[in-house]
């Protein structure tokens, strides 16, 4: 119980940073009603960018940036092999992951695995977040806004006023409609293939944003860091609708409630591992963990619904 204690710290850190992953899964799952399996290589994208021009000497926050066009680009490819060539989502999303193995690789000069070293003051010092500050906060050499939480909670409260804002737009509220009733939103005059396109860009966008944060939490990046990650990003999306779905009505709360759902998965795993769980067994967790999540509504209608309701259902 003490090692699940000390290690909630780093539980909810990485939560949070998977939680804005999970809001870019959101995007193109619940709103677009997409599905991309690009992410399982976007992350690992904006995390060798990230790594490779920090490493490199360029400044953080142009290092971030790049590592948010590069996912951006990602789901462009995905999002022009979807609408201009006609493969299916899916389809689409497979190839582009599939591709970003071997231009991940290049971009880390094909190394499997490349680290930040943070044994230098200098360079630990001008990360963003990173495990190390965790450990030093609560040992009280660092000061507490430097907490992986409360920068990863600023950055995921900007993320949702940013997006909270563009969907209140004609552009975002166009995207809306597409993934509602795409033949409604055409016959609206809505080129729903760009906006298709636009929906995979930024989510991609935010899942290299989470790529390059956990590149700085861990201090290393390494090729296979995105495997599964939309497993992770679906987790907390049904998490965090099937626990806060019923009080959580607001667009900005709902997209809360991701970020949310990434923490709760995260301490899930957490208390798992430290009951002493087998961590080569995660992946099956992982699965099991979001099958439940997603069977849960359809066991609430079907075996919990009231009378009265099935009763007007077999007369209608």
């Amino acid at each position: 119980m003490l090692d699940f204690i000390n290690a909630l710290p780093g539980a909810v850190s990485q939560g949070l940073i998977w939680g804005i992953m999970a809001i870019g899964v959101f995007i193109t799952y619940k709103i677009l009603d997409v599905a991309d399996l690009t992410v399982d290589g976007s992350f690992c994208t904006g995390g060798a960018v990230f790594v490779m021009l920090f490493t490199g000497g360029f400044n953080i926050w142009v290092a971030l940036l790049a590592a948010v066009l590069a996912g951006m680009l990602a789901g462009l490819v995905t999002g022009l092999l979807h609408t201009l060539c006609g493969i299916p989502a899916i389809l689409s999303g497979i190839l582009t992951q599939l591709a970003l193995y071997s231009v991940n690789m290049a971009i880390m000069g094909m190394k499997a695995s490349v680290s930040i070293n943070v044994t230098s003051p200098e360079t630990l010092d001008s990360l963003l977040v990173s495990l190390r500050f965790v450990q030093d906060v609560a040992k009280g050499t660092r000061p507490f806004y430097r907490h992986p939480i409360f920068v990863v909670g600023l950055f995921t409260v900007a993320v949702i006023a940013l997006l909270y804002w563009f969907f209140g737009t004609e552009l975002g509220s166009s995207l809306r409609a597409t993934g509602s009733n795409p033949n409604m939103a055409r016959a609206q005059g809505i080129n729903t293939d760009f906006t298709k396109v636009l929906g995979l860009v930024i989510s991609n966008g935010l899942v290299a944003l989470s790529g390059a944060l956990m590149v700085q939490y861990s201090s290393a990046c390494e090729i296979n860091m995105g495997r599964g990650a939309i497993v992770i990003g679906l987790a907390a999306v049904i998490i965090g609708e099937v626990t806060f779905g019923s009080i959580f009505r607001n667009f900005a709360l709902k997209l809360l409630a991701v970020s949310i759902g990434g923490i709760l998965y995260y301490i899930v795993i957490q208390a798992v591992l430290s009951m002493g769980m087998n961590s080569n067994y995660l992946k099956l967790l992982s699965a099991a963990v979001v099958a439940v999540f997603l069977s849960i509504p359809y066991w609430k209608g079907k075996y919990f619904s009231k009378p009265a309701k099935k009763e007007a259902a077999r007369h209608a």
